[in-house]
């Protein structure tokens, strides 16, 4: 994999461009694709953003995400643009798998991959020019840097500025993990004085759900909780019943593995979701725990050191007992 500044002087002559990200893309990965193809179409290029799946309804105001084509339900366009592509960007994720049943199709693809992405051990074989750096905030932050040391800095408008800005919100906690660094505050001040006004950029983010979901939310934490203080550990179990209860959809359970994190003395939080193919875990810790190495050997994840997710094809029960397993296994680094 060349380094992504070898591949700056390409972009003056016009390309066929398409953008992709992970499954179920949140704010990082929906706002880097579409500030990145925003910033692309300015410059002359003719560009297409295809999600692996569908998103959460609180990205839908993104300038260009009525544009974005969903590969589970248009896979025939998808794929026809996908072949005619002469550059495939891929952001917020750095292997194949991330993006589900597109995995094949880039594997197949014989256009100029580019990588970029802030996540650990990336597939680097597979790209042609990319960069990793896990000390990034966020995949938003990495294009904010594509676009300004190309020499672009003045084609960030107010429509990329907020795609931009939604990402680092979201992928920082609201600025409060260790990742939001002093160069993050910079960014968002430079974003500021290019007309970046945040405020509906936060009520589009966070206050933009249904009853349903704050009831849904109040039900588990309420029944599905469980605080394992000889653990420092909260785990939250959610059955596939309770998503069809409360009508949870895509988007619905974003943020939910946060609010354990406010007790005392945690350091793990752990968070599964039984999904109709897979449950799906995430992961989250404060000091010392590696989320990361643990997501990994534990449930065929990954992600940062304080914030992962995982997945496993077991029951419910069965996956639930091997994470209380995998607790004993490192109980001393959870002290």
């Amino acid at each position: 994999m060349k380094p992504l500044e070898q591949f700056f002087p390409l972009l003056t002559e016009p390309k066929k461009v398409v953008v992709t990200t992970h499954q179920k893309p949140d704010a990082d990965a929906m706002g880097s694709s579409l500030a990145l193809r925003n910033f692309l179409l300015d410059l002359g290029h003719s560009v297409t953003v295809i999600s692996p799946t569908n998103w959460a309804g609180w990205v839908d105001w993104m300038p260009g995400v009525k544009e974005v084509v969903d590969y589970e339900m248009n896979r025939q366009k998808a794929n026809t643009i996908l072949d005619e592509a002469e550059w495939l960007f891929c952001l917020d994720f750095n292997i194949f798998h991330r993006t589900k049943t597109m995995t094949e199709k880039l594997k197949e693809l014989t256009c100029t991959k580019i990588l970029i992405d802030h996540h650990q051990e990336p597939d680097v074989a597979s790209f042609d020019y990319g960069r990793s750096d896990v000390s990034k905030s966020s995949t938003c932050e990495m294009i904010y840097d594509f676009i300004t040391e190309s020499g672009n800095g003045d084609k960030i408008n107010e429509e990329i500025s907020e795609c931009l800005y939604a990402g680092i919100v979201g992928d920082t906690g609201s600025f409060r993990f260790s990742s939001a660094h002093q160069g993050v505050h910079k960014l968002v001040a430079d974003l500021k004085s290019k007309g970046l006004n945040h405020g509906p950029v936060h009520d589009k983010l966070f206050d933009n759900f249904l009853e349903n979901r704050l009831r849904f939310v109040g039900h588990v934490l309420l029944h599905r909780m469980e605080v394992f203080y000889e653990y420092n550990t909260v785990l939250i179990a959610i059955p596939k019943s309770d998503l069809i209860k409360y009508q949870i959809k895509t988007g619905d359970t974003e943020g939910l593995v946060n609010f354990p994190q406010s007790i005392q003395g945690i350091k793990l939080v752990a968070l599964v979701i039984d999904r109709d193919e897979e449950r799906k875990w995430s992961f989250r810790s404060k000091g010392d725990f590696d989320c990361n190495t643990f997501a990994r050997k534990y449930f065929e994840g990954g992600g940062h050191y304080n914030a992962a997710g995982g997945r496993s094809s077991d029951s419910l029960e069965k996956t639930v007992k091997r994470f209380m397993e995998a607790l004993k296994e490192n109980e001393n680094i959870l002290q």
